[in-house]
């Protein structure tokens, strides 16, 4: 459209002028016979101004228009540019700020890990711990019936021993015949008198 309006005041322009310029020239041309002065108050004052302002008129539609048109562009342009470089400014700081937020999680993370890697490194110590504890109480305890078994097993042979040994004594110095009754008194007396003997 401005481009049409532009084209149709390029034709009436120059046709404007032309048509007002040989009265402007006849007019001044019958005042510099008439002898005026530096300025004249006539018709050609008047053909003067309407010229100027056809001229006025003419650049205003052909020059001035277009350079504020260009100039509100530029305008426009460039607060087009600032308000992109702000939002994408914007957007880098809101960008920071998330990368930031993220590595501070990332760091909390990595202390929960670690706490728990700690925590549960001293669990597994202390059942380890226990699990040596137990297993030093179990042996121990083995190790404690295993003797009083061997004790038990010592002293019953020792009693037979003792007992087969005190009647071949027994026999050999009286070498005569006890009775039944004799021999097995003198074998508890004898198993009595050791189990009365601390071991």
């Amino acid at each position: 459209m401005r481009e049409r309006v532009r084209g149709r005041w390029g034709r009436i322009a120059p046709a404007a002028v032309m048509l007002l310029w040989p009265p402007a020239g006849a007019l001044a041309a019958e005042a510099a016979q008439e002898g005026g002065g530096i300025i004249s108050l006539d018709l050609s004052l008047v053909v003067q101004v309407v010229n100027f302002l056809v001229l006025l008129l003419i650049l205003w539609k052909l020059l001035y228009r277009p350079l504020v048109a260009k100039m509100e562009e530029r305008t426009a342009a460039i607060k087009k540019s600032l308000d992109e470089a702000e939002q994408a400014r914007a957007e880098a700081r809101r960008e920071l700020e998330e990368n930031m937020a993220k590595l501070r999680q990332a760091y909390a993370e990595a202390q929960t890990i670690r706490e728990a890697a700690r925590k549960e490194a001293a669990d597994e110590q202390r059942k380890l711990i226990e699990a040596a504890r137990a297993e030093a109480q179990r042996l121990v305890e083995g190790a404690r019936a295993q003797l009083e078994a061997d004790v038990r097993r010592a002293r019953d042979e020792l009693r037979r021993e003792v007992g087969d040994l005190a009647t071949a004594v027994a026999e050999k110095l009286s070498r005569k015949s006890l009775r039944d009754e004799d021999h097995r008194r003198i074998v508890a007396e004898a198993v009595r008198s050791l189990e009365g003997r601390p071991s």
